[in-house]
């Protein structure tokens, strides 16, 4: 019988990922790394969830030792770095100031109209006041969101098939069949069978996402916390708070649709930890990407009101992440607010975005650093390149490079739909996340699912699976209602 070897949980695997963020966040690991290795203990996966051997009971527990000594490191760089939100705004100059907002009714067609009202003079250093916040149009504005929701489908499906492959393995694929640069989803046909048994697919997503076999969009990770934040905003409203999120993960998210950090919290959550306990404790992927792929609902229900969006990204991002895993979050979830005005440019978007970003955090200077390549190279696979080599001492699924080739495709793609999500995935790393999100902005910024291109859109049938409530089988129009419901609006 083939024991049960459960991801993302198993305590000799989480040392060898803890060591490597100890480094990474500025805490000296290496006397308890000659510990480990004196015991004999194995080195984290590269890429599975989990090793393919069960260790002995004395290395286990040798293990959640070890963990929770390293816990107790002090780090170098923990003034930079805060995770609580005062301390995150204190640290940024250029915080967005909130605009004016009418009073929420319980009704969207009870919500007045914005009234007059005046700021307070801001000091010369920092951006303009918001006078106001933007209100779109509601009959515009569901379709500005059935865009993004569209968009972000298409793009995490695009990235399915090649998640976890490496660089060389997803440039090979694609070019075998004339799809690179990459402009169309991957395809089987015409692949060598040396090529696919040296580089398979992704096994749980082949089945689904290549271009043969797409009917429809199958269930991701991706579209089940968007879900969730829907569920989330319409039962506690948007003063919710981090234990509501967890409540609701309990209630309504199957423990076997969790990974990396959200799969620890989820575990720390059934032992009675609480929340923001629940990411730190024994959670090495607390500044990876699972945090960012929830921000899309914050940005989209907040549009022109940034700071709002990156507070409630806040309060859903600290049940799991810490420090630069919450600050993807925030970035993203303003970044959309910004986008969700109906502009155009998403450079300004980004600019914005980055506002609520502590500079000297390790991910201000992967996003600026993502921007300054981007500036100065005009060959998307030279930045690609160059990005790899940059942080090539971080897992695939970490927010800090994941976040950096994010907004290197967004920013060289200049807001198009097909070139920001076909650069996002051919960049590699979680290709389907960075696909999604890359999907959800640029298509918000097209306006109308009618301005992208069908070869993305007719595919999903209109049609997304889950294992979330009452959701599956949805349509993204829909959804898009359902979404401006929780968006203040005239």
């Amino acid at each position: 019988m083939t024991p049960l070897r459960l991801t993302w949980v198993q305590p000799e695997d989480l040392l060898g990922h803890e060591l490597h963020q100890a480094r990474q966040d500025g805490r000296e690991p290496s006397a308890v790394a000659a510990r480990w290795r004196a015991a004999g203990g194995p080195p984290a996966p590269l890429r599975a969830g989990a090793s393919p051997h069960r260790v002995s009971r004395y290395l286990r527990q040798l293990a959640e030792d070890l963990l929770d000594e390293l816990a107790d490191l002090p780090s170098a760089l923990r003034d930079d770095e805060p995770t609580d939100l005062s301390s995150i705004k204190a640290l940024c100059p250029h915080w967005p100031t909130e605009p004016i907002r009418p009073p929420e009714p319980t009704h969207p067609t009870e919500r007045p109209a914005p009234t007059e009202q005046s700021h307070p003079a801001q000091p010369a250093s920092t951006p303009p006041a918001r006078a106001r916040a933007t209100f779109p149009a509601p009959a515009t504005y569901t379709r500005r969101l059935e865009a993004a929701w569209l968009g972000r489908s298409a793009g995490c499906l695009l990235g399915k098939p090649v998640e976890k492959l490496p660089l060389s393995a997803i440039r090979r694929l694609a070019a075998v069949t004339g799809n690179w640069p990459l402009t169309t989803w991957f395809t089987a046909r015409g692949v060598p069978q040396e090529l696919l048994t040296a580089h398979p697919w992704n096994r749980r997503s082949a089945p689904t996402s290549l271009a043969e076999n797409i009917d429809g969009m199958p269930e991701d990770d991706d579209l089940n916390y968007p879900l969730l934040n829907l569920l989330l905003l319409a039962r506690h409203g948007r003063d919710f708070t981090t234990a509501d999120v967890a409540a609701l993960w309990l209630d309504e998210l199957p423990a076997g649709r969790t990974f990396t950090a959200e799969r620890v919290a989820y575990r720390n959550l059934l032992t009675g930890i609480e929340p923001p306990h629940t990411a730190r404790h024994r959670n090495p992927f607390r500044e990876w990407i699972g945090a960012l792929i929830r921000a899309d609902v914050h940005g989209w229900t907040n549009p022109g009101d940034p700071a709002s969006a990156a507070e409630q990204a806040h309060r859903d991002a600290t049940l799991t992440h810490t420090a630069n895993g919450v600050y993807a979050a925030m970035f993203v979830a303003a970044t959309i607010a910004e986008a969700a005005t109906g502009t155009h440019d998403i450079h300004q978007c980004l600019r914005t975005g980055l506002t609520v970003v502590p500079p000297h955090s390790r991910l201000a200077r992967a996003i600026t650093h993502a921007l300054r390549l981007t500036a100065a190279t005009g060959d998307f696979d030279t930045i690609v390149d160059e990005l790899h080599a940059t942080y090539a001492d971080h897992h695939w699924v970490h927010a800090i490079p994941n976040t950096a080739l994010l907004t290197a495709a967004l920013t060289h793609a200049d807001g198009d739909y097909t070139a920001s999500i076909c650069r996002a995935v051919s960049g590699g790393w979680d290709t389907d996340s960075n696909g999604a999100t890359a999907g959800s902005i640029a298509g918000l910024l097209t306006g109308s699912p009618d301005a992208l291109p069908d070869r993305w859109t007719a595919p999903l049938k209109n049609r997304l699976a889950t294992s979330i409530a009452d959701f599956n089988g949805i349509g993204f129009d829909t959804l898009a209602h359902l979404t401006l419901r929780e968006t203040p609006h005239p």
